[in-house]
Parts: C-alpha cells; sequence; structure tokens
C-alpha cells in the first residue's frame, strides 16, 4: 500500500492560491538567478507584442506569440533541471552533466522552432513566391 507524501496538498481553493505563489516564486528565483532568462524574458517582452501586431490571423498571432512564451517554459524547466543537479553535487558526474546538457539541448531546439514559427509566418510577406 502506497502512503501519500505529506508534503502533497489536498485540493481545493487554497491549494490553487498556494501553486499560484509557488509559481510566482519560481518565476521570481529564475529571474533572480539564471541570466538565460532574464535575456530571454526581455526578448519575449518585445516579442510576445509585436508579434500579436504582426498576426495577420488568430493562428499567426498565437505562433508569434505563443513560440517565446514557449522558450521561457522550456529555459524554466532547463533551469530546474540545473539547479537540481547543482544541489546533488558541483562535482564533475557525467549523469549530471548529461542531464544539463540534455536540458540545454531542449531550449536550443525551441529556440530554433521559435525562429523556424517567426520564418514561416513573416517570410512570405517579404519574399512572396
Amino acid at each position: 500500500m502506497t502512503q501519500s507524501s505529506p508534503y502533497k496538498s489536498t485540493g481545493g481553493l487554497l491549494r490553487i492560491m498556494r501553486a499560484f505563489g509557488y509559481s510566482l516564486q519560481g518565476l521570481g528565483a529564475a529571474w533572480r538567478h539564471e541570466a538565460a532568462f532574464r535575456q530571454e524574458t526581455v526578448l519575449a517582452a518585445i516579442l510576445v507584442p509585436l508579434g500579436l501586431w504582426l498576426g495577420d490571423t488568430a493562428v499567426e498571432r498565437l505562433l508569434l506569440a505563443g513560440a517565446p512564451v514557449l522558450v521561457l517554459a522550456v529555459e524554466l524547466l532547463n533551469s530546474a533541471i540545473e539547479t537540481l543537479a547543482d544541489a546533488i553535487s558541483t562535482d564533475h558526474h557525467p549523469l549530471l552533466g548529461r542531464a544539463k546538457d540534455i536540458g540545454s539541448a531542449a531550449v536550443l531546439l525551441t529556440l530554433l522552432l521559435a525562429g523556424g514559427a517567426w520564418a514561416a509566418v513573416l517570410a512570405p510577406r517579404w519574399w512572396p513566391s
């Protein structure tokens, strides 16, 4: 028989409020401690409104504005992996290094996806076929 964790909440409005607070704490921690997150946040602060303005349809606006937000989400996950790895050990360990590298690769792929989304939406306007 499995026991439930004493750290898990049971639900309700209080759980939602606490979860929101934890999320804000996470955003604050990422802003304070992660230079890449700060850089990508500044970029997103520019690209999201620009994407909403440049998109002609709801789908285009979603692609242009959503891509930078997706980059931020993946960067947060990568930062969480790196933080957890560093909490385990700051000594070189091949598996911890691999975990960090895989997280970094996820950010790279998301950045390429974002660039591709912007190119796919905007390139036909500048170079019509």
